[in-house]
């Protein structure tokens, strides 16, 4: 079996939900948004090692949810960066070597088991593996002059995580870089440092919420998922 750590991204403040705590922290059908993700991946890889990047100033509050919830022990707990690359170099840091090491975001509850799988193999084979899916949308670009012209759609995909990469690809990428504002996830990283990136199927069930209209989708989609709306 390969040895997979899990990366788990959960540094976002909320200022775009406007709530009084983190997004990561609301509460979604009674339980964290960060529990839910947490559960969901413990569920799909019971052996991975997880390490959480969280802000400095949240530990405390995470480390009495995680007790509440069952989930001490099943993770390490980590101070993240001022950005999601300084997150992700950190925890890299605590990741024990192995074969495959994921990066997903924490607000990012129902990313599937199915997902997780599809990712890891993907990785397994191509050394990299990130998750897209295409868009239903029609774009345009808009010019430095304002003015606007549509763009082919069908060269675009989304992009979601988890974003697999081989352990030691992953680590030398970050190793190599300075932080720069085009690190936008870690594929743009690794790609930084001259390796290709191999594209696999999403989800578009994957949501990462952001906003209270997400937080509006996500009680739906729970809705669905149990069987109490169609």
């Amino acid at each position: 079996m390969p040895r997979i750590g899990i990366i788990v991204v959960a540094g976002g403040s909320g200022s775009r939900m406007g709530a009084s705590v983190p997004k990561q922290f609301l509460p979604l059908a009674g339980k964290p948004i960060l529990v839910h993700t947490v559960e969901r991946l413990l569920q799909a890889l019971p052996d991975a090692q997880i390490v959480i990047a969280l802000p400095q100033e949240e530990t405390d509050r995470w480390h009495d949810i995680s007790g509440e919830y069952g989930l001490d022990g099943t993770h390490t707990v980590i101070h993240g960066g001022a950005t999601r690359f300084e997150s992700v170099k950190n925890a890299l840091a605590h990741i024990k070597e192995c074969d495959i090491v994921a990066v997903h975001d924490g607000v990012r509850p129902f990313v599937s088991e199915g997902l997780i799988e599809r990712v890891i193999s993907s990785a397994l084979s191509h050394g990299t593996a990130v998750p897209a899916i295409a868009p239903a949308d029609s774009f345009r670009t808009i010019a430095q002059d304002g003015h606007s012209q549509p763009t082919d759609r069908t060269a675009l995909r989304a992009i979601q995580t988890p974003q697999a990469f081989s352990y030691e690809l992953l680590r030398k990428a970050y190793d190599a870089a300075e932080y720069a504002a085009s690190f936008t996830d870690d594929a743009s990283v690794v790609e930084h440092y001259g390796s290709r990136i191999h594209l696999c199927e999403g989800d578009p069930a994957n949501i990462k919420i952001t906003t209270p209209f997400h937080m509006t989708l996500a009680q739906a989609l729970l809705d669905i998922e149990n069987g109490t709306k169609i």
